[in-house]
């Protein structure tokens, strides 16, 4: 009984951290929803993404030491979100006012590189890291494509949250302009590596705190 409750209480620690992160990363800025100056803020979105995301994944996947804890991690965070979109949806807003960022595909190669180094835990930080980092804004700007244009969004309905002096002026550049995807991913590479390790070392203050 003991052993069923310590797994049961581990796994509903997961589902309320992921839900805290989502929450932390909509009020970080807004990037979560894709519209106001999507195209200008895809960089800082996708860094703050990886990131987030690679900290808390690979803080679990170790913790537990099953593989696809990472991507559990991250279908909790989708299924909040797409909670946040049908919210937003019953307000009255159209369905493409909000869109879902793409968690899961990064997460399953954080789990896979765990995996296919039998555990190994510096070969998930680094290449696991590594790899959430770059795919994140690539998986993320093929989403977008698939939508209205978020800046057509931004105007025709904006925010009944947003103060005056933060309605979006649309910026005078193009989608792909100095190539957002690739510099989201050069710096998402690099950050999501030592955040990873942060997310690792974790584990050994939880330990402790348990411990004590």
């Amino acid at each position: 009984l003991m052993v069923w409750l310590r797994r049961t209480t581990h796994y509903l620690f997961i589902v309320v951290v992921a839900v805290n992160s989502t929450l932390l990363t909509i009020n970080a800025g807004d990037y979560i929803f894709y519209t106001d100056w999507a195209w200008t803020s895809f960089v800082v979105f996708s860094i703050s993404q990886s990131t987030m995301l690679v900290v808390g994944a690979i803080y679990y996947m170790l913790f537990t030491g099953v593989p696809g804890t990472a991507t559990y991690y991250a279908t909790i965070m989708t299924i909040y979100t797409w909670v946040a979109k049908g919210a937003w949806f019953a307000l009255g807003y159209p369905y493409d006012f909000i869109t879902v960022p793409v968690w899961i595909p990064s997460a399953m190669l954080l789990d896979l590189s765990y995996w296919a180094t039998r555990r190994n835990k510096h070969a998930a930080i680094l290449i696991g890291g590594t790899l959430v980092g770059l795919s994140l804004p690539l998986f993320n700007m093929i989403n977008l494509l698939t939508i209205r244009d978020p800046l057509e969004m931004a105007f025709k309905y904006p925010r009944p949250t947003l103060p005056p002096y933060m309605t979006p002026i649309e910026p005078q550049v193009g989608k792909f302009y100095n190539s957002p995807v690739a510099l989201g991913a050069g710096a998402g590479a690099v950050l999501s590596v030592p955040i990873a390790a942060l997310g690792a070392k974790l584990n050994t203050w939880t330990y402790r705190w348990m411990a004590a």
